[in-house]
């Protein structure tokens, strides 16, 4: 037995909400790139009060001129655990842009050494489901024959289950298929993080998380199913042609079958999320006109803890001390 030690997610979400506090302000304004920079530039700032030694693995790229969480890049201060750290600032920039719901900020750690570097990889096939249904769902599976058998597990009819779905081109077929089967859809343009753990939260009407997305979202997603006891089946999932020359010359094989275990290989992990545009999933940013009201979800795999916290901030109190400018 272990006593009670520091829930670093709680350090974690200050983040989270130092990054939706500050892109907010762009919500529905058209210019995807202020939402995102307002949120990378709040995140560094929070970041540094943080007692870790944190590398980023999945970040915003190489780095360039402009500032910006970066592949490599060291965050916390440089005492305490040495963990990886993967970070979505704006999940869904344009989501926040132009105003739609589900945009959120997201950050994973984990001991370092543990999480799967994507290299030169975008895009990953996915099924995610809650715990009830994770030795029943098959990646390979025809998509009509594992409906049936995840609705078995979940105790469901097939035409009760909730499937999430990227409305992109790519899974026309997918949908179809989906269709046929007799599952509902929803159908999102953006934000598969937000996918993935609706689809393992107890509380939210999606069953299923279907179909092609972020490579670098699907690690970031691990943090939490780890938590929260789902299971996530992954496969690299090129495409466009650059990206599959760049998998051969790596040497990395596009046939492996990931799970969350293999993408983040400890169940050590935290993860925070903190709601930017609002929507079925967190709440967004409120402004009462003297405070500011959050909802996040803070997560722990090694005690499979989930809170949700919704904070109230009084704005004069905080920029009296703050270097970020919220209002």
């Amino acid at each position: 037995m272990e006593a009670p030690d520091r829930n670093l997610g709680l350090d974690l979400v200050r983040v989270t909400e130092a990054a939706a506090l500050s892109s907010s302000r762009w919500l529905g304004r058209g210019d995807k790139n202020a939402g995102d920079q307002a949120a990378v530039d709040a995140m560094r700032l929070s970041f540094n009060t943080l007692p870790i030694e944190g590398m980023i693995i999945i970040g915003e790229g190489e780095k360039d001129e402009a500032p910006m969480l970066y592949n490599g890049e060291r965050v916390g201060s440089g005492s305490g655990h040495a963990v990886d750290v993967a970070v979505d600032p704006v999940e869904g920039t344009n989501l926040l842009a132009y105003g739609r719901p589900n945009a959120i900020s997201v950050v994973g750690i984990a001991p370092r050494g543990s999480m799967f570097n994507p290299g030169p990889s975008y895009y990953m096939q996915k099924l995610v489901v809650p715990a009830e249904a994770k030795d029943v769902a098959d990646l390979d599976a025809p998509v009509g024959d594992n409906l049936k058998k995840i609705a078995r597990a979940l105790g469901k009819d097939v035409d009760d289950l909730v499937v999430f779905v990227l409305d992109k081109p790519r899974h026309a077929s997918l949908i179809k298929d989906i269709r046929a089967a007799g599952a509902r859809i929803q159908l999102h343009t953006d934000g598969d993080v937000a996918g993935s753990l609706m689809a393992v939260d107890p509380e939210n009407v999606v069953d299923i998380m279907l179909g092609t997305g972020g490579t670098p979202e699907g690690v970031l997603s691990a943090c939490a199913i780890r938590a929260l006891g789902g299971r996530l089946l992954a496969r690299l999932d090129p495409q466009l042609d650059d990206e599959k020359e760049a998998l051969a010359e790596a040497g990395i094989d596009c046939h492996r079958i990931f799970t969350e275990e293999t993408l983040v290989k400890s169940d050590d992990t935290y993860f925070a999320a903190t709601g930017i545009s609002g929507g079925t999933f967190l709440e967004g940013v409120q402004f009462t006109g003297t405070h500011a009201v959050t909802h996040s979800l803070v997560m722990r795999g090694k005690t499979g803890t989930m809170r949700r916290i919704e904070t109230r901030i009084r704005l004069d109190k905080l920029m009296e001390i703050s270097a970020v400018k919220y209002d």
